[in-house]
Formats: structure tokens, sequence, C-alpha cells
């Protein structure tokens, strides 16, 4: 919406640093999605190297494991690899033959625990991409892909030490877990049948990334720490958290709560609710997003922004609810294009087809899937 969150970036790094020194922290784990498109800004690559390097004066910090998301541009995070590791930061992009994911963490001579550091693992990495299989197909070779690699990754961890904890990293969406707007199916058909249950049974902490919600997932040691920041007003209710984990003879884990440099608030109802409600709003930096269940949208609209002026308040959207938008839609028979996705678009485009060979239909759904995931690839990529 035009608006920067390098404040809030800034904020949550500053605090962080702080967090490290005074909890003495010895490992730093983040599982992924370091940026947001594969194309990051000079002023967040700049954030980024700089809080590395105060990493380094940290003299708690024995490691920083830093492994690529969905969202990072593999080449970006890759360039500096080499040099990162003077600073003992380690960064794996692809987890592929070429990288090496098991990272143990000493502590002068002595392995203290072993990492998994699995990034988002890409088609090429776990399945190999035949013709003519189904999107079901395709999920299964997913979840077997992506099973295999992490036991895989197990024995091999168990290989160099059998008698020190052994961490795993990844950047899934997980059976069970709790999703936000922001976040989009990272795999074809976007459902992968691998639950917490069965990364804990082989680990004895999962340090996971890519769904912005912390959040355990069917073992208390297995957990999404969630964004350092709310990335959609679809989370303007979340608390932002990391996770602080003690191992030992056993695990413990500690949410610690990110201060809010911003804050996001939605506010629904017709047009007096949220003129009231607005006058409720003390902090003047809060950026608001309206929903509108109104009579007369359009009039309520023009009122809410005068207020919001009149009161030195920052909204950035204002949005007519979806009862109101489908009744507009439907007396002009039409489809609000920001109600539908990508996919949602090629299957009405493809009803109007009436194609009667349903095997075809899903082979050409199917295809589509294919060419949008290679198409997001490319992007992050550049």
């Amino acid at each position: 919406m035009n608006k920067s969150r390098v404040e809030e970036h800034k904020a949550f790094l500053s605090w962080l640093i702080d967090t490290i020194e005074e909890k003495q922290i010895e490992l730093l784990l983040v599982s992924g999605d370091i940026f947001d498109t594969g194309t990051p800004p000079n002023y967040a690559l700049e954030l980024y190297y700089n809080f590395l390097k105060q990493l380094s004066s940290k003299k708690s910090l024995k490691t920083t494991i830093i492994t690529a998301g969905n969202h990072d541009s593999v080449s970006t995070l890759k360039a500096p690899k080499q040099l990162l590791e003077a600073l003992n930061v380690h960064v794996v992009v692809n987890g592929d033959e070429e990288e090496n994911i098991i990272i143990p963490i000493k502590d002068d001579d002595e392995t203290k625990a072993i990492v998994c550091a699995v990034p988002f693992l890409r088609d090429s990495v776990i399945r190999q991409s035949l013709g003519g299989e189904t999107v079901s197909d395709k999920e299964k070779l997913a979840n077997d892909g992506i099973k295999s690699y992490y036991e895989n990754a197990y024995k091999k961890a168990k290989e160099l030490n059998l008698n020190v904890p052994i961490i795993a990293m990844g950047h899934l969406t997980t059976v069970g877990s709790r999703t936000s707007e922001s976040e989009r199916n990272i795999y074809i058909g976007g459902t992968l049948d691998i639950g917490g249950d069965y990364l804990g049974s082989l680990f004895d902490y999962v340090a996971l990334g890519h769904l912005h919600i912390n959040q355990t997932v069917g073992s208390d040691h297995v957990r999404y720490s969630g964004s350092p920041i709310p990335l959609s007003f679809s989370e303007s209710k979340n608390t932002q958290k990391v996770n602080l984990v003690t191992i030992d003879n056993s695990v413990e884990v500690e949410e610690l709560e990110i201060p809010l440099k911003r804050k996001l608030q939605v506010i629904k109802g017709n047009l007096g609710t949220i003129k009231d409600e607005l006058k409720k709003v003390e902090d003047k930096t809060t950026w608001i997003e309206v929903h509108i269940k109104d009579d007369n949208p359009m009039f309520a609209n023009t009122q809410i922004r005068e207020e919001a002026t009149k009161l030195d308040l920052i909204i950035l959207a204002v949005k007519i609810a979806k009862s109101e938008k489908q009744i507009r839609a439907k007396e002009l028979k039409a489809i609000s294009l920001d109600e539908l996705s990508v996919n949602d678009v090629f299957e009405k485009r493809l009803e109007q087809e009436n194609i009667e060979d349903k095997e075809f239909k899903e082979q050409l759904t199917l295809s589509f899937s294919q060419v949008v995931n290679k198409l997001h690839e490319s992007e992050e990529q550049i």
C-alpha cells in the first residue's frame, strides 16, 4: 500500500540484538523468508548485512544459521555465503547435493548439538517431474520426497554424533498448522501430509518457517516462530514472538514477545459504528483498514475518510464488505478480480469451454499450476 516498513524492521533487529546479548544466546536460527521478494530493495540488504555484522560482536553467539524460504532469491542469499562463513554465519539456499546441510554447533572443540539446516525444498531437489501425473500424484511425490529428505538428514546427523541433540529447520506448511491471508501455497496442490508429530519423532527440536503465526504443531518441540512484524491486516490481532529454546536434558521453550513498533487495526461496521471507533484510536501512527457494511457504502467511504482527516488518522484502505461487493457485482453481471486468485480466474475461464473430458481438464489445471509455480520461482531468482 505504498508504505515503508523500514522503521519496524529496524526496531525488531535492534531488539533482537539486545535480546541475544541479554539472554546470552549461543545459536540463532532463521528458517527462511529473509526477504519478502526475490529482488529486495537496497535498504533491506543494508539492514540485513549490518545486522549480521552486529551479531559477530556478541561473544555468547557461537553460530548463526540462515536458510532460504520460498520468497527468497537463491542467488541473492548465496552471493556472500563464503564471506559470511568468516563471521560464523552459515547460509543454506538449495539443500541440494552440493550443499552441506549438517552443521555441528561447537563450543571450543566440543560438539554441543547438530543442526539439519533444511531450506525451502524446491521441486528439483525433492522429486523428478514426470509428464502425465495428476495433482494427487504430484502431492504424493512431494510428501514422500520431503519425508525422505528429512530422514536422510537425520541419519547423517546421527552418524556424526549419537549423543547430542539434533535440531531440524524447515520451510513448509504442516498439517494442523494455522495460516493467515499473507501466505500462499508453495507446492502444487497446496497440500502436504506432513505433521509436526512426524518431524517431532525424529528431532529434539524443529524450527519452522513460512507461516506467520507463532505456534506449536503436534508436539511442543515443533514450532513456527512466525513473522517479526504483522505483514497484513489479517494479522493485526497476532502477537509477534521469537522462540527462546533451552536444550539440556530436556527441551524448554519460552516465547518472547516482540515489542510492536506500529499497530495495524481493522475497523468494521456501518458509517456510525466506524466513525465512533475512529474516535477511540489513541495512537495516531496506527495504520487502519476499514470494512464498510452500509446501505450506501460509497457515501460512507467519503464520510469516513473526511472523519479520519479531521482526527489526523491514517487509513490505508477502505473495503466494502463482501456481501455488498457481491450485490454490486451481481447488479453489473461482473466479478471483482480482487476477490479471485490466479487459479480461480483460470478455473472460471476453463468453465466457459464446457470440457467434458475430466482427465484432460485436470491435466490442463495441473499444467497451469506448474506454469504459475515456475513463474514464481523465476521472479524469486531474478
